[in-house]
């Protein structure tokens, strides 16, 4: 947007290619995953996103950038990403016990949201200092320093199970983690409540950045502080998410963090007046809802490693991927050019109430008397 100028419409495509490869290669991606050893496959994809980042300080140091080029980058970069996020879900499993899964993804999710607190904010500084193609240097170094750390895992990665995938047909492979989730109603249950609310969530990952800067004229760096309040609250509901669920029980857990969610994104289009009561609002949502929703996939993603079998368990991420960020696209396309039509805040209202919307899934489903894992386990 600073360097190229990027209208709200090329923001939105740039964000749909960057999530459609779920929707081409997430399923397959499972079948991937399912048939090979998955420690390797997180140092491939890692090195193979720092080459694509390499790419975008090298162009505009030759003054041959622009958004065609970061248009394939997105693209590729969003297919390497299938594959390292249906692996490393699919690894967990295979490093921890099952009754360790829980702290496993809890610390896991604290890690990364730690990264948040300061990621956002350096970059918002060094955008200012050095300009945004030259920043995404730093961004490719965090790609060659996590293979690197996956590389130092000593702990036995186990070969596949083959006799799960001989004589099988490559399409009924990749739909048994979507015929898994489709069977069992808990699971069935919060993957259209994903759908639906990571489409409306695909308006805010388009607009977040114009809207913020455009509308509301916050500055680079402020705007890199503001989104690293989202890790503070990241980090915040990695500690509270196993004392919430002890003390609440898993389905009445999913659902509060559901709703709280919900109701904190209608801060967003209600932002306004001065720099400082702008980012007040956007912090205020960034805390809470990244909160409330790392409670939930901490949960969430713990709950599909718990029932899910090994032979499986790739496919059943993949799937539950399409469920996620595969719908992403479909949002951002949308939510970029409904914009261009009917102006900014409204769209915004539009994406928050869908998203609020998307918790009757949940109250249809048998979720609230669901009080651990293993009460659903085939």
């Amino acid at each position: 947007m600073l360097v190229l100028h990027a209208s709200a419409g090329q923001m939105g495509l740039l964000a749909g290619l960057g999530s459609a490869s779920v929707l081409i290669f997430g399923l397959s991606a499972g079948v991937f995953v399912d048939r090979m050893r998955r420690r390797p496959i997180l140092i491939a994809t890692d090195l193979g996103r720092a080459a694509i980042l390499c790419s975008v300080p090298i162009a505009a140091a030759y003054h041959v950038l622009g958004m065609p080029q970061l248009y394939v980058l997105a693209a590729l970069a969003g297919v390497l990403t299938v594959f390292f996020d249906v692996a490393y879900q699919s690894y967990l499993p295979s490093l921890v016990e099952r009754d360790q899964l829980f702290e496993g993804n809890t610390k896991l999710m604290l890690s990364s949201t730690a990264a948040e607190v300061a990621g956002p904010a350096t970059t918002g500084i060094l955008v200012q200092l050095i300009t945004a193609p030259m920043a995404m240097l730093l961004d490719a170094a965090s790609f060659v320093f996590s293979a690197l750390m996956v590389i130092l895992i000593r702990k036995h990665d186990p070969a596949p199970d083959r006799t799960a995938h001989e004589e099988q047909h490559v399409w009924r492979e990749s739909i048994a983690g979507v015929r898994f989730i489709a069977g069992e109603p808990v699971l069935r249950a919060l993957a259209f409540r994903s759908v639906m609310m990571f489409f409306f969530a695909g308006f805010l990952g388009t607009l977040y950045v114009l809207y913020a800067i455009q509308t509301l004229h916050l500055h680079p760096a402020a705007l890199g502080v503001t989104i690293a309040m989202g890790g503070v609250g990241g980090i915040i509901g990695s500690l509270l998410a196993g004392p919430l669920t002890r003390r609440f029980g898993l389905g009445p857990t999913f659902i509060y963090t559901a709703v709280a969610h919900g109701l904190v994104v209608f801060l967003f289009p209600l932002a306004g007046g001065s720099e400082t009561r702008a980012m007040f609002f956007l912090m205020t949502t960034q805390l809470f809802g990244d909160c409330a929703m790392t409670i939930y996939f901490i949960n969430e993603t713990s709950l599909r490693q718990t029932i899910a079998p090994a032979h499986v368990l790739g496919r059943v991420n993949a799937a539950m991927q399409l469920a996620t960020r595969g719908v992403i696209p479909l949002g951002a396309v949308v939510g970029g050019f409904l914009t261009e039509a009917i102006g900014m805040r409204p769209v915004l209202t539009i994406a928050a109430t869908g998203i609020l919307a998307s918790v009757g899934w949940l109250l249809v489903a048998p979720i609230r008397s669901l009080r651990s894992a293993p009460d659903v386990v085939l």
